[in-house]
């Protein structure tokens, strides 16, 4: 087929799951606490109120919904469909019962009522204002068409992602937005590839950054691994909204506890500690003392620790405890498992010492619960989640490329569903950049689509580490060039062009770069220019082949930035090109694989742009591909399951038994390959073989793959019998995961291998290498397999 005339290329069908939020939260009415303190708290982080206040709210400007489709029956969505309505058309790709694999069903009408996550993506780019929260979408004048391309439930497959683009791209958006991917760590995937290519044609693309942050790097989505599509990482917002106990008897603050709703029960009540010491590890873990009270008519104060929470409110109950607040031990303050449990929730660990000293004390004070809610600060505000997924990709793109709020946001949800829905992911961050662009694209023309990821990236916000002060900034290769700022992106007198400067590693190191910055304004305007750099991503553990798992360690270790200028003045409409040298950090391990990044500030008297960096103080070359420890199962690896490494083991290849081949990868490689060698060759390979016990199941069809034409048939002057599998471009596995592999008796194209007696021979190709040097693949020998039928 690829000889066929016009063939350019074959690709493999992928499954991308279902997005996934980090959190789903269906409100229960206008007093529930997990409504944000100020539902549009996230509009004035970023300046989308300014904006508003200018009276800029998308008009004219058609976005593209490719995700789950849409309750367009949502008022707050415009209660309709079709010409004249906010969702003015959409389609349809799959139909309710569609999961990847089975036929889809398509029709014209994208209504989603069964699985929630595209209205909610709706709302936060085009809610109306004047609903009950009196929140809206960032482009709420904006028209939408909702591409479904998601059933209920399961994944799809990417050529239905691939036609929703190409469909967004005949009916003409100006913006497409995904808040989907599966884990591809590469720039080359089939949907990766056509966003990247529609956004270099003209339309803004935004995509998910992924929630794989724990992790750790090089573990990016496809497509937002697109080269040009911009990948958006997602922020904490800064206040959480909870409920509150109001303290009488004495003049004291009320006490916050972690709950969804207030609980429901009247009156007041006095305080009994289960412990007066505040340090104890297993408060309330044992049945309660004979001279425990009946507790039916306290507040019972328990201190968090060792055993489980309704382990604890089993004992508490046997003293017929009604009212439970448990206070933190220093584990977090966050929501809890209490069971069945109804009027049991969480305190801060201050708040419980507090009440425990008062009880100390015998004060007479009272607790008593009404429907108040007070703002409480979240650790993490403002800083890139947790779960936001970490770049830059196996190819060295920068990803993610900007940041925007993701974290506990409100929106609409399918009315069947509850009508509203509190979700986090940066599957939200993703729709708010969409609406962003919106703004973006009213105020400056449709023709600047083209540049839009730069003004956004230049003019975005830096992000810390952490709260601590020290001032480190987060890597690029996590925050990217920081939070967004759409009223500064559309206001902003400086252009700055380019706004990515990507370095590459140490073997191919581009330290030279060249940007631009022009004054657009009526007036002069003098700039400085300065290096601030970002904390250096140690993405291998020391002293292992392993990935760092996040939250990603930094160093301080920092590049070394000479600029051809540090001072200068523009007059309006000049523009200066900026050359600037940098080196990489020298006081860093290269075993750790230390992404390296920082900003290059443009400064004038009344702005503050940048340009940002990235770059990787070693060489791709040397990253380990196979993993050859023990350490993820406690046995070596790769293996052929239940086959010792001195004796032969056959098979029949009939119902369970075949050979398993268990592998893991520690990184990415552009080529993983399994050949049939003969069993008496002798070869050095790279990596020792070894074995665990047997385990399978029924062996249905073949693995199809489709091996590279031009690989030698040799390796190491062995002849190679014939191509068993290989999979191009695969990304690495996370910390549990590997790949159990089942081996039939048949190549890749097929055809049964005869009877007899072989081995089989694994090749890695390292990150690259080139798949015509032997010496650039990591390579393992099985143990001998005998076929005998």
């Amino acid at each position: 087929m690829r000889q066929s005339p016009g063939v350019v290329a074959i690709r493999p069908v992928i499954k991308v799951p279902a997005p996934d939020p980090v959190k789903v939260h269906v409100i229960s009415g206008s007093s529930d606490p997990e409504i944000p303190k100020d539902t549009q708290s996230t509009h004035v982080l970023t300046g989308v109120d300014k904006l508003h206040a200018e009276g800029r709210f998308g008009a004219g400007i058609k976005i593209g919904i490719i995700d789950t489709g849409v309750d367009y029956t949502h008022p707050s969505l415009g209660g309709g469909f079709g010409s004249g309505f906010k969702v003015a058309g959409g389609y349809d790709f799959v139909g309710d019962n569609y999961d990847a694999g089975s036929t889809p069903k398509p029709d014209d009408d994208p209504l989603d009522q069964c699985n929630g996550h595209g209205t909610h993506v709706a709302g936060i780019i085009g809610a109306d204002p004047g609903n009950i929260f009196n929140i809206s979408g960032v482009a709420y004048k904006s028209t939408l068409t909702a591409y479904r391309i998601f059933g209920c439930t399961g994944s799809v497959t990417d050529d239905i992602i691939i036609a929703a683009l190409l469909r967004g791209v005949a009916e003409e958006q100006d913006i497409l937005t995904l808040s989907l991917g599966a884990v591809s760590g590469w720039s080359t995937g089939t949907a990766s590839v056509v966003a990247s290519r529609i956004a270099a044609s003209g339309i803004v693309v935004t995509v998910a950054a992924g929630n794989d942050g724990t992790t750790g790097a090089w573990y990016t989505p496809s497509p937002g691994s697109g080269i040009d599509v911009i990948a958006v990482a997602s922020t904490d917002n800064t206040y959480l909204q909870l409920q509150e106990a109001t303290v009488n008897g004495v003049d004291h603050d009320g006490i916050p506890y972690y709950q969804l709703w207030s609980l429901d029960i009247p009156g007041n009540f006095p305080i009994y500690a289960t412990s007066t010491n505040t340090n104890i590890s297993n408060d309330a873990c044992n049945p309660l003392p004979d001279s425990t009270p009946d507790l039916s008519n306290f507040v019972t104060i328990v201190r968090r620790g060792t055993c489980s929470f309704p382990w604890k409110l089993q004992n508490l109950a046997a003293k017929n405890a009604n009212v439970v607040l448990f206070y933190d031990d220093g584990t977090g303050f966050s929501k809890i498992d209490v069971g069945t449990y109804q009027n049991a929730s969480y305190i801060r660990a201050d708040d419980g010492a507090w009440l425990v000293s008062q009880f100390v004390a015998k004060a007479n004070i009272t607790l008593s619960f009404t429907n108040a809610s007070t703002p409480v600060f979240t650790p993490d505000g403002g800083l890139v989640s947790y779960y936001s997924s970490y770049g830059p990709t196996n190819d060295m793109y920068f990803k993610p490329a900007v940041a925007a709020p993701g974290g506990n946001i409100l929106s609409t949800y399918p009315l069947p569903m509850g009508t509203w829905a509190v979700l986090s992911g940066t599957s939200m961050a993703t729709p708010f950049l969409a609406g962003s662009a919106a703004l973006l694209l009213e105020a400056k023309g449709k023709a600047v689509s083209l540049s839009a990821r730069t003004v956004f990236e230049t003019t975005a916000q830096t992000i810390t580490f952490d709260h601590s002060g020290s001032g480190v900034l987060e890597t690029a290769a996590h925050q990217g060039a920081g939070l967004v700022d759409v009223y500064k992106a559309i206001h902003t007198e400086t252009s700055v062009s380019r706004g990515e400067l990507l370095l590459n590693d140490t073997a191919y190191y581009q330290g030279t770069q060249t940007f631009t910055v022009q004054n657009t304004g009526e007036q002069s305007k003098e700039y400085k220019l300065s290096h601030v750099p970002a904390g250096t991503a140690l993405t291998i553990q020391s002293n292992s082949i392993q990935p760092a798992v996040g939250p990603v360690p930094l160093s301080t270790a920092a590049a070394t930035v000479q600029l051809s200028t540090t001072d200068f003045t523009l007059l309006p409409g000049e523009s200066l090109d900026v050359t600037v040298a940098i080196q990489p950090p020298t006081n860093v391990d290269a075993t750790t694989f230390p992404i390296f990044s920082g900003y290059i500030n443009v400064q004038s008297d009344t702005e503050d742009t940048h340009v940002t960096y990235l770059g990787l103080a070693a060489a791709l070359k040397d990253a380990h591909v196979l993993d050859t420890s023990n350490t993820a199962f406690g046995t070596y690896l790769p293996l052929i399951q239940g086959v010792g490494s001195a004796t032969a083991r056959n098979y029949s290849f009939s119902g369970l038994d075949y050979p398993d081949l268990e592998y893991r990868l520690t990184f990415g490689t552009t080529l993983l390959r399994i050949d049939l060698v003969d069993p008496n060759i002798t070869l050095a390979t790279t990596l020792k073989h070894r074995s665990v016990e047997q385990r399978g199941s029924v062996l249905e069809r073949p693995i199809f793959t489709f091996p590279h034409d031009n690989l030698a048939n040799t390796f190491a002057q062995v002849s190679i019998i014939g191509a068993v599998l290989e999979y191009d471009y695969a990304v690495r596995h996370a910390a549990s995961g590997y790949t159990s592999l089942p081996l039939g008796n048949y190549f890749a194209n097929s055809s049964k291998w005869e009877q007899g007696y072989y081995r089989f021979l694994l090749r890695a190709l390292k990150i690259t290498g080139d798949l015509t040097q032997e010496e650039d693949f990591e390579s393992w020998l099985s143990p001998i397999i005998g076929y005998i039928a």
